[in-house]
Formats: structure tokens, C-alpha cells, sequence
């Protein structure tokens, strides 16, 4: 059963993820602009939009906390948090085939990758997100769909770094450079199918089922 010190306890640890990821954002789109890096670059853009997801879910919290203030709310505040995990769920799932897309495309048109800068670029990012999941870690029987939509987006972009090194690595060692892709579209299809389910859990309460 979620409690009001479960909530407040969620609120803090996705506002404590918001501003870890926005300030990695900055760095990586400063230095990518500075040295002229497309990998720090990227990843800076594709930290933007899990700060737009995990914001999200910061949002719904304090929404909740707002409603559960006030005696004229009627409604289910577990439905606010349901609809922002919805939609973060479809956030997650356009994601993932945004990175299926550019991963098909890296296949059909390889480029000449910069491996030492890509790799340091993908371990930055895993620790990040690391440091992340440990913060939105949760009990799932004192949990809602919010929280596991926030947990999901972190561990779908430390899945993608882990893969981007393996793949990295790989290519580099082997000189096989779609390998790198080959992670990218395996990490796709994992998170599509987390999104998936996401969007199940998060819609039957939405729809009282």
C-alpha cells in the first residue's frame, strides 16, 4: 500500500534524479560544443529527455501532494500518478525505436567511430544512471506506476550504455563496426518490451480494470 511517506520519500528521490541528470546534460552539451565531440553531444540531447520523463514524474508528485491537501479533491490522486507513468511509458517507447531507427541506419550506412571518446562517453553515462537507480529504488509492494515508470527510463539508458560499451569494445577490437549497432537494436527491443509493459500496469488503473 502506497502511504503519504512513501510519496513524499519518491517525490525527493525524483527530484534528486532530475537535477543529477540536468547537470550531467549541461556538462556533456558544453563539452561537446567546446571540443566538437557528436558522442558528447548525443548523449547530452538523449540526457534531455529523460530529464523531461523523470521531470515528469517529479511533477505528478507534487501534484499528488497538492490534491491530498486539499478537501474539496474527490478524485483518486493514484490515477494522477498512473496517467504520468502512461505517459513516461510512451516516452519510453518512442525512445526505444528512435534508437532501433538510428541503429538500422548505422547498419545500412556505417560511420567511423571514435571508440576511446564514444566508450569514456558511455561509462560517464552508466555511472550516472547507477547512481540514479540506487536513488529510485523501490519496494515494489510500496510502489505505483510513477515511480516504476522514473526507475525504468534509468535503467533503459544504463542498459543502452552497457551495450554501447560492450559493442564499442567489440568493434574496436574486432574492427567490425556494426557491432556497436547490433547492441543498440538488442537494447531496443528489451525496452520496448519494458514500455509494453509499463503502459499495461499503468492503463488498467487509468481504466479501473
Amino acid at each position: 500500500m502506497l502511504t503519504p511517506t512513501h510519496t513524499h520519500n519518491f517525490e525527493q528521490r525524483t527530484k534528486y534524479v532530475v537535477f543529477i541528470t540536468a547537470i550531467t546534460m549541461v556538462i556533456e552539451v558544453v563539452f561537446g560544443l567546446t571540443t566538437n565531440s557528436m558522442a558528447l553531444l548525443a548523449d547530452g540531447i538523449h540526457m534531455g529527455s529523460h530529464v523531461l520523463a523523470i521531470g515528469l514524474s517529479w511533477i505528478a508528485y507534487i501534484m499528488v501532494r497538492k490534491v491530498s491537501r486539499n478537501d474539496n479533491y474527490k478524485g483518486n490522486s493514484s490515477k494522477i500518478l498512473s496517467l504520468s507513468g502512461y505517459s513516461s511509458g510512451l516516452l519510453l517507447l518512442i525512445f526505444a525505436f528512435v534508437i532501433l531507427y538510428e541503429a538500422v541506419q548505422r547498419v545500412v550506412n556505417p560511420e567511423i567511430i571514435q571508440y576511446k571518446e564514444a566508450i569514456l562517453v558511455a561509462i560517464i553515462g552508466l555511472a550516472v544512471n547507477i547512481a540514479c537507480a540506487l536513488l529510485l529504488k523501490h519496494d515494489h509492494e510500496h510502489s505505483d506506476n510513477n515511480i516504476k515508470a522514473a526507475y525504468l527510463h534509468v535503467i533503459a539508458d544504463a542498459l543502452t550504455s552497457v551495450t554501447a560499451i560492450l559493442g564499442l569494445t567489440a568493434a574496436m577490437v574486432w574492427d567490425i563496426i556494426w557491432l556497436d549497432a547490433l547492441g543498440a537494436i538488442l537494447s531496443s527491443f528489451v525496452i520496448i518490451r519494458w514500455s509494453i509493459g509499463l503502459l499495461k500496469n499503468s492503463g488498467k488503473v487509468l481504466l479501473d480494470l
